[in-house]
């Protein structure tokens, strides 16, 4: 195997590829990288037996055809430390990959292609297409509410739902929950659900940088993929059920607060740093047309912030942990932002006040 490629056409897939690999792995050949030549097409491909990740590059020559697996780490390190548009020859042969660009010259211990793990190729069941923006805007706006290493699995992750042509996604930790729908309708045949790994939303994240670009999206029993012109996503579902979101988002609630969301979001960053560091909690007084936000600490230290809002009802006094409502609050848009409550024990719904595709569930706490 033997080809030349340009230093900054390398970097961005191999840069990618390599964010799937994972640090501590259990098979030393997952510490690898997959690269295999056809004519003037590179192929890199990296998995962590959760993922798996193949960039595809064009050169501007054909090369030697071949595949071999490189250590991953040190081949992102080498080319970063490459002088810009530089050009890297590459040479496999007898076990070893000799990497050249200018007077520089390294050799790398390779792995037998053969060996390296395939995430497998399993027919999809439902398919549509939509653009990467979209996409990117469904995860950006509900991602930060997934559970991390929670011990109900099944919300380390994010539930996407197809029903009725459309597609919604949805994250949850127990103690808050994110919702955002497509508002264009999807072309599938049937509905169904699959909760996304966290890995699998984060790294397909990453690879939605071009927002009028479409990406070609195949779901199967246990298997998600995602294709692009440059790239091919394939993640391993969560086997487990979703709780009914339904049941969570609050019913009727009769006390409708319309404020800034500006300045709503200024008035919980200042009082969040009086706060307890642990619990986070601030205490909310609402009145007519006006929302006091009250932190305290351990240390008997008091921050207080009055923020006008448009309420007219009986006033109510109920706590929140405020990092969960700044989360909201810097995903959503819009100058106004509408929060609906019932009572000092019931959940706020956030939305943004006209007609928004994104909705927003905030457990109180008892302070």
């Amino acid at each position: 195997m033997k080809f030349t490629i340009s230093r900054d056409a390398l970097i961005k897939p191999l840069n990618l590829v390599a964010g799937v690999v994972e640090r501590r792995q259990t098979l030393p050949i997952l510490a690898n990288v997959l690269l295999e030549l056809e004519g003037d097409r590179l192929s890199l491909t990296g998995t962590d037996l959760e993922v798996e990740l193949v960039g595809r590059v064009q050169l501007p020559a054909a090369g030697e055809p071949g595949e071999v697996t490189v250590p991953a780490r040190k081949l992102v390190d080498i080319c970063k430390s490459l002088p810009e548009g530089s050009d890297i020859s590459f040479t496999a042969e007898d076990g070893k990959v000799t990497v050249k660009s200018g007077r520089s010259r390294f050799t790398l211990s390779t792995l037998p292609a053969r060996e390296f793990p395939n995430v497998e190729d399993s027919m999809g069941t439902h398919q549509f297409t939509i653009k990467q923006g979209q996409l990117k805007r469904l995860i950006d706006r509900t991602g930060f509410a997934m559970a991390q290493q929670d011990v109900r699995y099944y919300l380390n992750g994010m539930l996407w739902e197809l029903k009725e042509q459309s597609l919604r996604v949805v994250a949850t930790d127990g103690h808050r929950l994110a919702l955002c729908t497509l508002p264009e309708p999807v072309q599938v045949n049937d509905d169904t659900q699959v909760i996304l790994p966290r890995k699998g939303v984060l790294e397909m994240a990453r690879l939605l940088m071009e927002d009028d670009e479409d990406i070609a999206i195949v779901i199967g029993s246990n298997h998600i993929r995602a294709t692009t012109n440059e790239f091919t996503f394939t993640s391993k579902l969560v086997d487990g059920k979703f709780p009914d979101y339904q049941r969570v988002l609050p019913r009727n609630p009769n006390k409708i607060v319309l404020g800034s969301r500006l300045e709503l979001r200024q008035a919980f960053t200042r009082t969040a740093i009086l706060s307890n560091e642990k619990y986070r909690g601030v205490r909310l007084k609402l009145t007519d047309n006006s929302l006091d936000i009250v932190a305290n600490n351990p240390e008997q230290e008091e921050a207080e912030e009055a923020v006008p809002v448009d309420y007219q009802g009986e006033s109510l006094e109920i706590g929140f942990n405020v990092s969960y409502l700044l989360d909201v609050l810097s995903v959503l848009s819009g100058e106004q932002i509408k929060m609906s409550l019932s009572d000092a024990n019931s959940s706020a719904l956030l939305e943004e006040s006209d007609e928004g595709d994104s909705v927003y569930v905030v457990m109180p706490m008892r302070l």
